[in-house]
């Protein structure tokens, strides 16, 4: 892991008055827009009884572009933070943080900074408690497209949290790092065993 900074950079506190106003209102809405409707039309499914299949590639199509706009262009521009993970030549995984300081760092909105943080907290605490309803009405399918979502909104708030703090990846990010992939192949197995059954085999009925 490493922490990158820009060669005009202050610490954190030393910047500028930060602007109070929505810098990015396209962005902004962005960043909430999409987990927002991922969780609506989860619950809205959920109680209506839609078709599971659909219901699961349009959630899983708003967590991925959630995914990548808080990963790539949000954070960047909201918070002044970024962060990504790269494999090396020898197969071992790192993580990069990047924090935007200095003059330009006190450019950014607090309006903004606050709608960030608070979009990229309250998501994962709500797939938890989603998680945890699944598992009380024993709905196994549900809790994958739940597993999906915490995956993915679970790394960016690691990702942006690990940015603010600077703090180093030890042991306990190295081992936060295998429980991750063993948990994401469990994952993608389950789906995989799920979408590959065959239906069951009809038989006519008995005549007496």
């Amino acid at each position: 892991m490493s922490v990158k900074m820009d060669n005009d950079t202050l610490a954190f506190g030393e910047e500028n008055e930060p602007v109070k106003t929505l810098r990015h209102p396209l962005v902004t809405f962005l960043h909430v827009v999409f987990r927002a409707l991922s969780v609506i039309i989860y619950l809205f499914c959920g109680a209506y009884g839609s078709g599971f299949i659909g219901s699961f590639v349009i959630i899983v199509l708003l967590l991925s572009m959630d995914f990548w706009v808080v990963k790539n262009v949000t954070g960047r521009l909201m918070v002044g933070l970024r962060w990504w993970n790269y494999i090396d030549e020898d197969g071992k995984s790192h993580w990069v943080f990047e924090a935007r300081k200095g003059e330009r760092q006190g450019r950014i909105s607090t309006v903004e900074s606050q709608i960030f943080w608070t979009a990229l907290v309250v998501a994962p605490i709500l797939w938890v408690l989603l998680f945890l309803i699944a598992i009380i009405r024993v709905n196994f399918r549900w809790m994958m497209i739940i597993l999906i979502a915490l995956t993915l909104s679970g790394s960016n708030l690691y990702g942006y949290v690990m940015c603010k703090i600077g703090k180093s990846e030890g042991i306990t990010g190295s081992v936060k790092n295998f429980f991750t992939g063993l948990f994401q192949r469990q994952m993608v197995n389950s789906m995989t065993s799920y979408f590959s059954k065959s239906p069951p085999a009809s038989y006519p009925s008995s005549t007496v």
